[in-house]
């Protein structure tokens, strides 16, 4: 029996479990399984080490994620008593670690603001079934924008094979209303298993940001999701600033097999 410790945030309804107990890697796929089951409502896993100013997180299919990143912050601010600053973290999928700067609000949520890494390249790819879509690339994870392209039938059916075909460790397809300021975030991520429309997504909302800004230079960009409101500016720099909102759920210890 492995006696582990976690905690359940909600970053913008991006439900995340945080294993706080130290878990060897090989052992965290089968572990992240058993406690998405525990926990029906959680959308991801992540294995999170803090020690002093290092803080590392590793999600459970080794891909980067913003939310994460901002619940990992957030939890050690928690923690710590930290009612403003910033904190830098290691993350899976991410080749330097991500600023997170925060404040606590009053009901005791955490308003986060992630510095998100750039991306590796923004370009049109055309599919192996012949749909053409831009893809925005990051180190641990690519994106497919969808503005009006794709039903959400459509993209649960190609999303794994789209993954492969881009060689990626996870793959989300986007399905932008830019209209209604409206984002529909569907994920795969092969090694954890899961095929999941997501009730919002950092690094997605990310990909529009950084595909909106090649195309038309800087942006500001609130965008509606199933779970709540993400902001995502792309500064004329380069740089990609997201901010989001994290609460805490729970802590709880459990016993797994």
């Amino acid at each position: 029996m492995k006696d582990i410790r976690y905690a359940f945030l909600d970053p913008t309804g991006n439900k995340t479990i945080l294993v706080e107990s130290p878990t060897p890697a090989e052992d965290q796929p089968s572990a992240a399984a058993e406690l998405m089951e525990l926990e029906p409502d959680a959308e991801q896993v992540g294995f999170l080490t803090a020690d002093g100013d290092r803080i590392s997180l590793r999600m459970a299919g080794g891909e980067f994620c913003g939310n994460a990143a901002m619940s990992a912050a957030a939890l050690c601010a928690m923690d710590r008593g930290i009612a403003s600053g910033a904190l830098r973290v290691s993350v899976s999928g991410a080749a330097e670690p991500v600023e997170v700067s925060m404040r606590a609000e009053s009901d005791g949520a955490v308003r986060g603001t992630v510095r998100m890494p750039k991306p590796v390249s923004v370009k049109e790819e055309v599919f192996p079934d012949g749909a053409v879509l831009p893809v925005v690339r990051f180190d641990g994870i690519c994106h497919v924008i969808a503005e009006g392209a794709l039903t959400r039938e459509r993209a649960e059916a190609v999303l794994p094979e789209w993954c492969r075909f881009l060689r990626a460790d996870a793959a989300g397809i986007m399905l932008l209303d830019r209209k209604a300021g409206t984002l529909s975030p569907l994920v795969y991520v092969p090694a954890a298993g899961t095929l999941c429309w997501e009730r919002s997504c950092a690094s997605g909302t990310t990909a529009v940001g950084a595909y909106l800004a090649e195309k038309e230079g800087p942006v500001s960009l609130e965008l509606t999701q199933p779970g709540g409101t993400l902001k995502i500016e792309a500064a004329a720099d380069g740089e990609l600033y997201l901010t989001g909102r994290v609460r805490m759920v729970w802590r709880r210890r459990v016993c797994l097999p």
